[in-house]
């Protein structure tokens, strides 16, 4: 398995490919943030790295990223605030890490991340079909009822997949925090807010378009066929 890193410090972009290293990952290359669109349209890896500075604008190199590759997403940044944080995980970020960080943490989230993503073959996975949208595993797409398709990442195919596999019933935040993320315990509902909000975005036709997902109220969520 490979993986990409774009930092701008040389120490830190060292730290960080030890760290990917000892985590059993190859570093194919290391980047600058703003070549790194181009360099992922051409060469696909399983996890991307960026060590952001204060200086960029991290929403917008988020979401260019996540317009090229769906490959696990991490970030590395300064403090930020809320809405910072929201907005980076809106854009398709699957990990927010600030410094100060654990290496050991970060190095277990990242397992998560790649033990998520890989955990059951994609090609065992049947495509779905529910109140007009049509999923496909293969390539993590959603065909909408207007024709259109919308690629997903790595963390909405997985919530969308759960959902839809789950039709009607009401998935608990806790349940989709250990199937979507990884890990189990209290469920982060922000993380899953942020999901849910650009998942249903991506659903979403037109300015009046139906909304797929229904949130109950501190339970949970449910897709709705009907």
């Amino acid at each position: 398995m490979q993986a990409i890193i774009a930092a701008g410090d040389p120490e830190e972009r060292d730290y960080l490919s030890f760290l990917l290293r000892h985590v059993g990952l190859a570093v194919a290359r290391t980047a600058e943030s703003r070549h790194l669109p181009s360099v992922l349209a051409e060469h696909p890896v399983d996890l991307i790295l960026l060590a952001l500075d204060q200086q960029q604008d991290i929403v917008d190199v988020t979401s260019q990223i996540r317009a090229v590759a769906q490959a696990p997403l991490v970030l590395v940044s300064e403090r930020l605030s809320e809405s910072q944080h929201c907005a980076l995980l809106d854009a398709g970020a699957d990990l927010v890490i600030e410094r100060p960080y654990s290496s050991k943490l970060l190095s277990r989230y990242i397992r998560v991340l790649l033990r998520r993503a890989g955990s059951v073959p994609i090609s065992a996975l049947p495509e779905l079909t529910a109140a007009g949208l049509t999923v496909d595993p293969m390539i993590r797409t959603v065909l909408l009822a207007d024709g259109e398709t919308r690629q997903l990442t790595p963390m909405e195919f997985r919530l969308l997949y759960l959902l839809m596999t789950n039709q009607g019933q009401v998935i608990p935040v806790d349940t989709i925090v250990e199937r979507v993320w990884g890990y189990s315990g209290s469920g982060n509902r922000d993380l899953v807010r942020g999901l849910v909000r650009r998942l249903r975005q991506k659903l979403q036709v037109g300015p009046e378009g139906r909304s797929y997902i229904e949130n109950i109220p501190s339970i949970g969520y449910r897709f709705i066929s009907s």
